[in-house]
């Protein structure tokens, strides 16, 4: 498989000195351990918003580092988690007396590494909480992860209680946000073909010509089923069933849409398949009031897309409005 790099063990680093290079203004790179926080950090009196994972679902997690969003971000190795000493020296790097949140996707490695972390960090004085994300309808359980894994609703949760820091929420108050925002948050992927991992060098999984695989997870684990290629109305119904069917929205809501590029989605089928989920939604009297589109959490080039639907009320729309100055997001500065 043809990629633009060198060294397969170099990527990683040679992304992130790219990314260095490119927004000196927003962020500071660290190597050996691998972190990025703030151009600003530490930023004095505020909570600090760490999460991190592996490399690979770009512009997730270093591309949301910024005023309004991440104090700091960690990334492991391709589709690997950080280590817990990573983690720490991100959370050494932005924490004050305010304390420090965790926003840790569902899977084993992530949340034994940030959970190693924080309690290293607790052994020198500094409140740090973890929340964990599963907002994945696909699976129940997984031999790839503990439970549900975190997918799209990651991004909604970073924005959110990154917003709530800003504006200056206390330890208790974003902790108590995020685990609102956990429980009314689901999304659910599919992948027309497969992300291939540069140390691998070929496909992780073969998908045939006419086939679909329905509740895909972002690092290519197995969905529910294959089922065969279908038209865009047919597989974004399919897929707003799944969402709705798990956590009821009902008429009379008002949803945040993220409709997510997997990364080798082009922007003409990512909007189009956004276009019929709003359609869809407004047949079932669910008002779609904010949307996000576009490859926001990826999982390298794999052809694909995900579906995120978010409850909102008057604070979270509040939130998500609130300016935001990142890499990969950006508003109201």
């Amino acid at each position: 498989m043809k990629k633009i790099i060198n060294e397969p063990a170099a990527v990683v680093a040679e992304s992130l000195r790219g990314l260095a290079a490119v927004h000196a203004d927003l962020v500071r790179v660290s190597y050996d351990p691998d972190h990025v926080v703030r151009a600003d950090a530490p930023v004095a009196d505020k909570v600090a918003v760490i999460s991190g994972g592996g490399s690979g679902h770009e512009p997730l997690h270093t591309g949301f580092v910024g005023a309004g969003m991440l104090d700091a971000a960690v990334p492991g190795p391709v589709f690997t988690s950080p280590t817990p000493d990573a983690v720490q020296a991100a959370i050494s790097a932005t924490t004050g007396e305010a304390g420090a949140l965790l926003v840790v996707k569902n899977y084993t490695g992530d949340v034994l590494n940030f959970e190693t972390a924080a309690e290293l960090a607790a052994a020198e004085g500094l409140d740090v909480r973890s929340v964990v994300i599963d907002d994945d309808v696909a699976v129940a359980d997984s031999t790839f992860t503990a439970g549900r894994r975190g997918v799209g609703g990651t991004v909604l949760l970073e924005k959110i209680v990154g917003a709530a820091a800003a504006r200056g929420d206390s330890l208790d108050d974003v902790e108590r946000l995020a685990r609102r925002i956990v429980g009314q948050v689901r999304s659910i992927g599919v992948a027309l073909s497969s992300p291939t991992v540069p140390h691998a060098g070929e496909p992780s999984f073969d998908l045939g010509d006419q086939e679909i695989e329905f509740g895909i997870g972002i690092h290519g684990e197995p969905g529910r089923e294959r089922i065969p290629a279908e038209s865009a109305d047919a597989l974004v119904e399919r897929m707003l069933d799944a969402v709705t069917g798990d956590l009821p929205f009902n008429s009379g809501d008002d949803v945040l849409l993220f409709t997510n590029s997997m990364g080798g989605t082009p922007p003409i089928e990512t909007y189009l398949a956004h276009g019929i989920a709003e359609r869809l939604l407004a047949d079932r009297g669910i008002r779609v009031t904010r949307r996000l589109v576009g490859p926001y959490i990826t999982s390298l080039e794999m052809q694909g897309i995900s579906v995120t639907l978010l409850k909102l009320d008057a604070e979270l729309a509040e939130l998500w409005d609130a300016p935001v100055h990142t890499p990969g997001l950006r508003w109201g500065i």
